[in-house]
């Protein structure tokens, strides 16, 4: 790796680039300090040596301490200049495929905003091969985590090109754009932007899709999307047939798939109408199913899906009557201050009924709810003293009837 024999390189740095895909290989890597003759080589003139350096960057930089050496041994500077040169498509992928797996962190998307790679990655958004596609727009799913890229995107004419990308049928391309897509629609304006380009109702219609990844990433984006719609309870019921498609989707059995649709779920649910049709479609029993998971990222979106979703005619008495209750109390006990939080205002919602009451005393809920109402975190102490405070009452309430 040391030598400047070019010829002799690029079969090495191949070698190397092939072996990082396994993970042995990516931590041997980076004990041997290859990174830095990595950085070293995409300097070089030589393409087919730039290319399998920038694919090997790819293949480690899943990695957070690679990410951060390439950054620090000044990586990210040529991976930037080699993106305009777009005539060697292998080289391009290779370069992208960097890029996209440099930018999950923030230190090195900043670097990359310096360097005017956000304006062309947009640019690189059309016209190009899938492989490269596929990364772009992965990378502008990072960058887009970030107010000030949102806006370059968009001021860029980024969304377009985003939007038209969800009619794709390359799987990978639709999880990372469907990704893009909806970090974009946490800016408001770029929301208009997408629904003025019907870019909601393409991601309602990948929920179709029949690989659980694709779902799974369409029902992420669809949150902001709802979140910051104009009226969220309009558009989503202008998609004919949309509700009953994402109520029936907690019939899956895949975890990711499960917690994102939870997730759209508490947002659909925001509307009064939409939770009205939700409940006609069943959304009570099909949440209390999935009440007994370990998952702690299906049962933080679970537990909100069942708060929201109280909301609506007896809702309440139904998932204490479909066993949702004591389960609910069992997540108290998890490690995730997320699930906590969540936890405690759906019992909270679930405690206005005096049946769900007697479950949670029954099933321990007082004391670990106690617990809570000391947190550091406001809304989780106020929805465990809430809580607490029906189920005294109902206490209180039933010592009465007793002596009267």
């Amino acid at each position: 790796m040391k030598t400047s024999h070019e010829n002799m390189l690029i079969p090495v740095v191949g070698t190397l680039q092939e072996c990082a895909s396994e993970e042995n290989y990516r931590a041997a890597i980076k004990a041997e300090r290859i990174i830095e003759n990595l950085v070293k080589n995409l300097n070089s003139e030589n393409e087919e040596l730039q290319e399998h350096c920038a694919m090997a960057i790819y293949q480690c930089a899943e990695d957070k301490e690679t990410r951060d050496l390439v950054r620090l041994h000044g990586g990210l500077k040529p991976l930037a200049s080699l993106l305009n040169n777009t005539d060697n498509k292998e080289r391009l992928a290779a370069v992208t495929g960097a890029i996209w797996k440099c930018s999950i962190s923030k230190e090195n998307v900043t670097k990359f905003r310096e360097y005017k790679v956000i304006e062309t990655l947009v640019r690189l958004s059309t016209d190009q091969p899938e492989e490269v596609l596929v990364n772009v727009v992965g990378a502008l799913g990072e960058c887009c985590q970030e107010h000030e890229n949102r806006v370059i995107v968009r001021k860029c004419g980024g969304i377009q090109p985003l939007v038209n990308l969800l009619v794709g049928i390359n799987q990978a391309l639709l999880v990372n754009v469907t990704k893009a897509v909806g970090a974009c629609a946490v800016e408001p304006e770029s929301m208009a932007i997408i629904d003025r380009l019907d870019g909601v109702r393409l991601l309602w219609s990948l929920l179709k899709n029949p690989h659980p990844d694709v779902k799974a990433s369409a029902a992420w984006a669809l949150c902001p999307c709802i979140e910051n719609a104009k009226d969220a309870g309009e558009m989503v019921r202008s998609f004919v047939g949309g509700l009953e498609l994402i109520v029936n989707l907690l019939k899956s059995d895949n975890k990711e798939v499960l917690a994102s649709v939870c997730a759209a779920i508490t947002n659909i649910a925001k509307d009064q109408e939409n939770l009205a049709v939700i409940t006609d479609h069943g959304v009570v029993p099909l949440l209390s199913k999935l009440a007994n998971t370990n998952n702690n990222k299906l049962r933080h979106h679970l537990a909100e899906a069942i708060s929201r979703c109280c909301m609506w005619g007896r809702n309440r008495v139904a998932f204490g009557e479909h066993k949702a209750v004591a389960p609910l109390v069992r997540y108290l006990k998890s490690n995730d201050t997320n699930v906590h939080r969540a936890t405690a205002q759906a019992l909270y919602q679930l405690s206005e009924d005096a049946d769900n009451c007697i479950t949670m005393h029954e099933n321990g809920a007082v004391k670990l709810l106690l617990d809570m109402v000391g947190s550091p975190d406001q809304d989780l102490q106020e929805a465990a003293a809430g809580c607490i405070s029906n189920i005294r009452r109902l206490a209180l309430a039933t010592e009465k009837a007793r002596y009267t």
